[in-house]
């Protein structure tokens, strides 16, 4: 099993004009510090809109930075909105080939719908017809990245004439592919379509083991691939703090794993947001207090339960991977056992503080990680070699449906347009002599026809 780290970006309120400068300058710390340490990948959102809940609006962005602070670490979309109204899918294209290029062939191409109102109404995008446009966006940015020339894609959310879309990745045909799940029949969409799984679901090791069983078995009879190649994984994400006093580790961790979920539901379930006035931190601060919630109370009740639970060999109440390092140890084998393929920790949550999260990454990178590093590259070994013949079956299901490049296509510059139309020969000797002149590096040529 392998593990990654995972960013929204949280900023809960009030913030000065600095904080998100400090917020971004911590994440890239941090992933620098777990690209160091031997953590696999990095994934990082991407969201509009969600004040305090997620401050990641352009991926690309924050992705590109990180790659000039690490070596190997993976950077992972996770997720890329590719309905068109998001995503114009050239543009989805044209900058997952550029990240992998500055990359060096890190990049892995995560893919999802939303389903905030906050979103999907700010880009004016049905939330009857998301998956729909999520995938036409999807199968075109593949295309995209694959042909020389894409023969062109005419659809009912985006139509794109014929073009040479450049630059091209590192990794071909193209980067792995990845779609966010949360429930049984994405999971399921995502076997279909041979994509990896990012079940950003809290989801226990034992029901992690049923979502893998029914991946695996309807990817291994039904998958028709969406890409030109297969990834057949499956990833779970899990809150993470490490400290070697357990109640230390608790404090760390409750409070930002408790917004993490309230400021997810405020957005996606139960909330009334007015922009730039609505506190959700103060908010979530108000309904736990009139529900008589104490932080210490609950810190208490959560180190008592666990450390009395674990006593009895009982991990079953952990709550994630928030603990010592032998409680997070023990938790993440039953991961392990359970066959899942990459656990993604969410630290940056709430408040936690950049020096737990720090102090956290560093003891699970020296105590914990390298036993699972050991393991994990036979264990990969052993899982390719039987994937492969259920991956070539996949492939031979594909049918290659892109329609083919016009024969007579071509792009035509607009003043060569205008003239071709107009038949004028003495606008076309005019051009014959424009580009000779440029072609010889004149500095006489009249450059006004270029506006």
């Amino acid at each position: 099993m392998k593990f990654g780290i995972f960013y929204e970006h949280q900023l809960p309120r009030p913030w000065d004009t600095n904080a998100e400068l400090a917020l971004i300058r911590d994440a890239l710390d941090q992933v620098e510090l777990a690209d160091r340490l031997g953590i696999e990948y990095l994934w990082e959102v991407e969201h509009h809109f969600l004040e305090e809940y997620s401050h990641s609006s352009a991926p690309e962005v924050f992705l590109a930075a990180a790659s000039q602070r690490t070596e190997n670490i993976r950077l992972g979309h996770g997720i890329i909105q590719t309905a068109p109204g998001y995503n114009h899918p050239v543009r989805t294209a044209e900058r997952v080939a550029t990240l992998d290029l500055v990359s060096g062939g890190r990049v892995e191409f995560g893919s999802g719908e939303s389903s905030s109102e906050a979103e999907l109404g700010g880009f004016g995008i049905e939330v009857f017809t998301k998956r729909e446009q999520w995938r036409e966006g999807l199968e075109v940015a593949i295309r995209c990245l694959t042909e020389e020339p894409f023969t062109g894609y005419a659809g009912e959310y985006v139509s794109v004439p014929p073009r040479n879309v450049v630059p091209k990745p590192v990794q071909r045909p193209h980067p792995p592919l990845w779609v966010a799940c949360s429930r049984r029949d994405t999971i399921l969409l995502a076997a279909e379509l041979g994509i990896g799984a990012l079940t950003f679901a809290f989801i226990d090791p034992e029901e992690a083991r049923g979502w893998l069983t029914d991946y695996q078995s309807v990817l291994a009879e039904r998958c028709v691939p969406i890409g030109k190649a297969v990834n057949p994984q499956v990833a779970c994400v899990t809150p993470m703090m490490c400290h070697p006093d357990e109640r230390r580790a608790i404090e760390m961790g409750l409070e930002g794993g408790n917004f993490f979920g309230y400021s997810l539901a405020h957005y996606y379930v139960f909330g009334e947001h007015r922009p730039a006035r609505t506190n959700v931190w103060e908010e979530f601060i108000q309904r736990r207090d009139a529900m008589g919630y104490s932080p210490e109370a609950a810190i208490a009740a959560e180190q008592e339960t666990l450390g009395a639970k674990i006593a009895a060999g009982d991990n079953t109440g952990l709550r994630g991977a928030v603990g010592t390092p032998e409680q997070i140890r023990e938790f993440l084998r039953r991961y392990e056992e359970a066959g899942v393929d990459q656990l993604i920790f969410v630290m940056q949550a709430g408040r936690n503080r950049h020096e737990d999260i720090m102090e956290s990454l560093e003891r699970f990178g020296t105590e914990i990680l390298p036993e699972f590093k050991e393991r994990d590259e036979k264990a990969a070994a052993a899982k390719a070699r039987r994937w492969e013949p259920l991956i070539e079956q996949a492939m031979l299901r594909k049918a290659d449906d892109a329609p083919e490049m016009p024969a007579d296509y071509v792009m035509k510059a607009y003043p060569k347009q205008m003239i071709d139309r107009a038949g004028n020969e003495d606008g076309q000797q005019f051009l014959d002599r424009f580009a000779n002149e440029q072609a010889a590096g004149s500095r006489d040529s009249d450059l006004g026809i270029l506006g």
